[in-house]
């Protein structure tokens, strides 16, 4: 979560919203990003979809099957849709979403009928941290 969390720091950095993700793979990150839709001018540029286009590139497959994402705010619904297809095994995020969250708040991807793939979720790692960078964004952008 510490690097997820140095990722989040240089998303906001670069104006972008403060949230990181880390894609590992057997104990060994194979991919890091922060926030970058506005940077990239692309609206699916989340940590999350960065990472898990990374990880897939890297491994030669559109299935992720035994990594682990860590990111530091709960994934939207997009997200959670992507980290479903992409069969990821072990989702831990820091702060809950109540307004765009799509795993525990609003959308909750993973309990649809629908939903062909559900990782285990560990929420609230590194909540604290990742609370507090979001707050301090988005009080200076008021």
């Amino acid at each position: 979560m510490r690097l997820a969390l140095a990722q989040a720091r240089a998303a906001a950095d670069a104006g972008e919203v403060p949230v990181g993700a880390v894609l590992m793979l057997n104990g060994e990150v194979i991919a890091a990003a922060g926030n970058a839709p506005r940077r990239l001018r692309d609206p699916t540029a989340h940590a999350e979809m960065r990472v898990i286009r990374e990880g897939a590139a890297l491994l030669g497959s559109d299935r992720l099957e035994g990594c682990d994402l860590w990111v530091t705010l709960e994934p939207c619904a997009m997200c959670a849709g992507a980290i479903a297809l992409s069969r990821i095994a072990r989702l831990y995020y820091g702060a809950g979403d109540p307004k765009g969250g799509g795993v525990e708040h609003g959308a909750r991807v993973f309990a649809r009928e629908t939903c062909h793939h559900r990782p285990e979720v560990y929420g609230g790692l590194g909540e604290r941290e990742a609370g507090a960078l979001l707050r301090g964004f988005f009080a200076g952008r008021r």
